[in-house]
């Protein structure tokens, strides 16, 4: 029964025309982006400087990988916090909304296990649309850049690597694994919010709300010592993957932070959600 639980809320969730909104954008975003790189070429002439100024030859690493990852970078940043929280506002205010939880309530199904379904079904769709993230913009970088190595330069975070062609698929789908964890987290945060007797649109919001503060926060030099216990600051975890040596322990924290985070968020759902008097 569970299973089938499962089944129907994701029919029901990916039958929602809202749900393909971040895949569209993300499309749109990456094939602009494409486009720009290919036909301007004084941007991958930069790329190519950088390269020649650490001894390495530009053909073997400006390659579909590398300018998948320049496009991803902006991405998770902005766009992907929104089409996460979007989707996990949804999952329970939603259906209160609706008047349709109601219904659902009425049945011989315990609130824990409804959560726990919907839950899920925000998990999957976090991982689809993070891997959905990675495959179309290595796939629109494909059209136009060749396959080999990767290159990735990223200052604010002192951040250069460069990686082979077989090192480079590990390292892409390294870093694209950690950043479904943190897709997870963002719509478990939503999710959280959703549980609350609040609209789905004031659940997404004060999710991002939350995100962006302790972005703030982590830029600020006065919050330093406290960058360890925001949950954006693990946020880097998937940059990690593309460092030289990969800091494992670094890696090990912060999923094991990430995990506290969203173990935390279910059981604040689930004890907002059990005192609710929906079904008066």
């Amino acid at each position: 029964m569970f299973y089938h639980q499962l089944r129907a809320e994701l029919w029901k969730l990916f039958g929602k025309k809202r749900t393909y909104i971040g895949f569209a954008m993300f499309l749109a975003t990456q094939a602009f982006i494409i486009l720009w790189l290919r036909f301007r070429p004084s941007h991958r002439l930069e790329l190519a400087h950088r390269l020649e100024l650490m001894g390495y030859t530009p053909d073997q690493f400006i390659t579909a990988m590398t300018i998948s990852l320049i496009m991803i970078i902006p991405m998770a940043v902005l766009l992907l916090p929104l089409y996460a929280t979007l989707i996990g506002g949804d999952l329970v205010a939603k259906e209160a909304e609706d008047g349709t939880l109601r219904m659902i309530l009425s049945r011989p199904v315990s609130r824990l296990r409804l959560l726990t379904v919907k839950w899920l079904a925000g998990a999957i769709f976090s991982i689809v649309l993070t891997v959905a993230l990675g495959a179309f913009g290595l796939g629109f970088a494909s059209l136009f850049f060749p396959n080999g190595g990767l290159f990735f330069f990223l200052p604010q975070e002192q951040l250069f690597s460069v990686f082979g062609p077989a090192e480079a698929w590990q390292r892409y789908a390294g870093a694209i694994s950690m950043l479904i964890l943190t897709t997870v987290t963002m719509t478990g945060l939503a999710w959280m919010f959703s549980c609350f007797n609040i609209k789905p649109a004031a659940a997404t919001i004060l999710a991002i709300s939350f995100l962006f503060m302790f972005r703030i926060l982590q830029e600020l030099e006065f919050f330093k010592e406290l960058q360890p216990f925001m949950i954006t600051y693990h946020f880097r975890i998937w940059l990690d993957m593309l460092r030289e040596p990969i800091p494992w322990w670094k890696v090990g924290e912060s999923i094991s932070i990430l995990a506290a985070y969203n173990v935390t968020f279910f059981v604040i759902g689930t004890g907002a959600f059990q005192t609710r008097d929906i079904k008066s």
